[in-house]
């Protein structure tokens, strides 16, 4: 089965449960088109309204770094009797600062997004997942996380700490649960214009830019794959892009 056999994807998949955090924009829309197409009822977490309708998605205003507010989400969720079963780790905030020159601040509003919430959510939704003993559970990480670069300790090293957790939890589910990790080199979405500090554009990076349909496509590859086959860890980048 190839990530372009749609029919054998929806036929496999139609009537099944996705969330996807951050998923009004950018990577984590693309990423709801790709799984709404499959005839997957897609719940869109996320502090804003989508950017556009899609069909078989459900919005619920969830603000990640708010522990209230996955709790409701998940009681949401649970009040339609559904159990995730592809949960998207998308959600995530950059942030361009030098490490003696930055605002610790705003370094804790990177980790509460980027780590805690994403920890807070799997807390919440993984156990029933757990009990049900299949599933697929995917991060949206960057390749970042081992290859830092100047201004951008404080947002690689959470991603690094994000790639620990999945690797984890990885651990912790197998066989039952899938888990894998998408390595994103730079995508040009509006991640770049929401950089809570700081000024990076794919433009000034230099290498080029993959689209949020790349990225969405590599997540399509991945739960395309047979029961029994996990892909953990894929890395997907620009042609140009050196590291």
């Amino acid at each position: 089965m190839t990530v372009f056999d749609q029919e054998k994807l929806r036929e496999r998949y139609s009537n099944k449960t996705a969330i996807v955090t951050g998923g009004a924009s950018g990577i984590g829309l693309a990423i709801s088109r790709k799984l709404s197409a499959l005839d997957i009822l897609t719940y869109i977490l996320d502090r804003n309204e989508p950017e556009e309708k899609i069909e078989n998605t459900r919005f619920i205003k969830t603000d990640i770094t708010y522990p209230g507010d996955i709790k409701s989400a998940h009681h949401q969720i649970q009040s339609d009797n559904q159990t995730p079963d592809i949960l998207v780790n998308n959600a995530g905030v950059g942030i361009h600062q030098k490490l003696s020159e930055g605002d610790p601040d705003k370094w804790a509003m990177v980790f509460e997004t980027n780590v805690l919430g994403m920890l807070r959510f799997i807390r919440l939704f993984l156990p029933a997942m757990a009990e049900r003993k299949s599933g697929d559970i995917l991060f949206i990480s960057s390749v970042s996380a081992s290859r830092t670069y100047q201004w951008g300790g404080i947002y690689a090293a959470s991603k690094a700490a994000l790639e620990t957790v999945a690797e984890t939890l990885r651990l912790e589910t197998q066989p039952e649960l899938r888990v894998s990790t998408i390595v994103a080199g730079v995508v040009n979405t509006p991640f770049f214009d929401k950089i809570i500090d700081g000024v990076q554009t794919p433009e000034s990076i230099g290498w080029g830019a993959l689209s949020a349909e790349d990225i969405a496509n590599a997540v399509m590859y991945v739960i395309s794959q047979p029961v029994g086959v996990a892909v953990n860890n894929l890395v997907i980048r620009p042609s140009a892009q050196p590291m």
